[in-house]
C-alpha cells in the first residue's frame, strides 16, 4: 500500500512556498480574485477538467478514473479577513489591513498538493475526485451556496473539508458524529429613547441605562431558560452610545451574536430577545429595532463518512481524538446538508513555533508541518471510499 504520509512529505516544500505566497497576498472574501487566477493556473499544469467560475468566484476541478467508481468531493477556502498582520516573519502580509487568519491559505496548499498526487496516481483511480475552492467563508451568507446552486456538486457522492487548527496540537486529527460546529447568528438592536442634558435624567428617556437593562438580562435566557445539557452563547461585541459625558442620547446601539445547535433553541432565543425588548418597551416608553440575521447551518457530520476519516488517520498512525464540540462557525455546513459528508480538523498548535495563538488574532499563524498530515488523510480517505487502489 501507498505510503501517503511519505508521499505528502515530499510535497512539503512545495506546499509552504504555496501557503506563504498566499500569506503575503491575502484578499476578502467575495474579492479573492487574484487568488482565483493562482489557483487555477497551478491546476492548469495538471489533469483536472477545470470549470473556473462556479458561484461568484469559485473553481470546481475534476480528475476522472479508469472505472466508474464513486465520485468523492474534497473542498478547501482561501478567503482571508480584516485584520493587520502583527507577526514578524519573512511571509508577513504585504496587504494593510487584510491577513489570512485562520489558515485558509494552508487549505489551499493542503488541496493543491492532493491535487499534484492524483495527476501523479491518476491511472490508479477507480472513481473520480472533485477538488472544490471556495470563496468567501468568512463573510455571510459564505461561498458555499452559491457554489451549489450552480452544480459544484454534481455527480458527488460524498464530500469532505478540513480546518487546519491552532487549538489543537500538530498533526492530530479530529473529528465527530452528528452536530460538531454551531449555528452563528447575528444580532442588531437599537433602542430609541429620549435624549436630553445629563444633568436632569428625569426630563429624558435614557436608551443607555435600558440597553445595559437589556444586556444584563439576556445573560438569563442561556442560565435560567434553556436545558443545561444543550449548548447555547449570547455575545455581545458592539456597543454605541452618545457623544459626550453631559448629554444623555437619544439612540443606543449593539450587536452581537447568538451560537446554537438546534433550531428549537436558535428560535426560543430569538423569541426571549424579542419579549425582553417588548417588556423594556413598555415599561421604558421606548420603541427599538431588532434584526436577527440567521448565520450558517450547524456542521453536521455523517456517520460512515466520520469513520473513514477516523479509519484513515488510524491506518497512517496518527493521533486521532472526537473532536469537542465547537461553537464556531462554518459554512461547510450547507455542502453537508446537500451530500453526505464529514468535516475534520487537523491540529497545527505548536507552542515552540508560536502557532497556537487563537483564529482571528492578528498574531495567528500555522505550524506548517501539520499540512502533510491533511493531505495523507485526505489521501487515504479515497482508500477507504475505494476511488483509488
Amino acid at each position: 500500500m501507498t505510503d501517503w504520509f511519505q508521499k505528502a512529505f515530499e510535497k512539503e516544500a512545495s506546499m509552504i512556498k504555496i501557503r506563504r505566497y498566499l500569506h503575503q497576498y491575502p484578499e476578502l472574501s467575495f474579492q479573492e480574485h487574484h487568488t482565483h487566477r493562482y489557483i487555477v493556473q497551478y491546476l492548469e499544469r495538471l489533469n483536472f477538467e477545470i470549470n473556473d467560475q462556479v458561484g461568484e468566484n469559485g473553481i470546481v476541478a475534476k480528475i476522472t478514473g479508469a472505472k466508474k467508481g464513486p465520485t468523492i468531493a474534497f473542498r478547501a477556502d482561501f478567503d482571508a479577513l480584516p485584520i493587520e498582520d502583527l507577526k514578524e516573519v519573512s511571509y508577513k502580509s504585504k496587504i494593510p489591513g487584510i491577513m489570512h487568519a485562520c489558515g485558509h491559505d494552508g487549505h489551499t496548499a493542503i488541496l493543491l498538493a492532493v491535487a499534484e498526487l492524483l495527476h501523479e496516481h491518476q491511472d490508479r483511480l477507480e472513481g473520480n475526485v472533485v477538488l472544490i475552492f471556495q470563496y468567501g467563508e468568512e463573510a455571510t451568507p459564505g461561498g458555499a451556496q452559491g457554489m451549489i446552486a450552480d452544480n459544484a456538486l454534481v455527480g458527488v457522492d460524498r464530500i469532505y473539508g478540513n480546518h487546519l487548527w491552532s487549538g489543537y496540537p500538530t498533526g492530530t486529527i479530529h473529528t465527530r458524529k452528528g452536530p460538531m460546529m454551531a449555528q452563528p447568528d447575528e444580532f442588531n438592536i437599537t433602542i430609541h429613547g429620549k435624549g436630553g442634558h445629563g444633568a436632569k435624567p428625569h426630563e429624558t428617556i435614557d436608551p443607555i441605562v435600558i440597553l445595559a437593562e437589556f444586556i444584563m438580562s439576556t445573560q438569563k435566557i442561556v442560565s435560567r431558560t434553556i436545558d443545561p445539557i444543550k449548548q447555547a452563547v449570547i455575545s455581545f461585541g458592539k456597543i454605541e452610545a452618545g457623544e459626550a459625558d453631559s448629554i444623555i442620547p437619544d439612540t443606543a446601539f449593539c450587536r452581537g451574536t447568538v451560537r446554537t445547535f438546534e433550531p428549537e433553541v436558535q428560535a426560543h432565543i430569538q423569541s426571549k430577545m424579542d419579549k425582553l425588548l417588548q417588556g423594556l418597551a413598555l415599561a421604558n416608553d421606548i420603541t427599538y429595532d431588532f434584526e436577527y440575521i440567521k448565520g450558517y447551518l450547524p456542521v453536521y457530520n455523517h456517520d460512515i463518512p466520520v469513520e473513514h476519516i477516523k479509519n484513515a488517520a488510524n491506518a497512517l498512525n496518527f493521533r486521532f481524538n472526537d473532536a469537542d464540540l465547537m461553537m464556531v462557525g462554518e459554512d461547510f455546513s450547507f455542502y453537508l446538508k446537500a451530500r453526505p459528508g464529514a468535516f475534520f480538523i487537523t491540529g497545527s498548535g505548536n507552542h515552540e513555533k508560536n502557532s497556537d495563538w487563537p483564529h482571528h488574532s492578528p498574531y495567528f499563524d500555522i505550524d506548517e508541518s501539520a499540512m502533510k498530515y491533511a493531505v495523507s488523510t485526505f489521501m487515504k480517505i479515497l482508500e477507504f471510499e475505494n476511488v483509488i487502489k
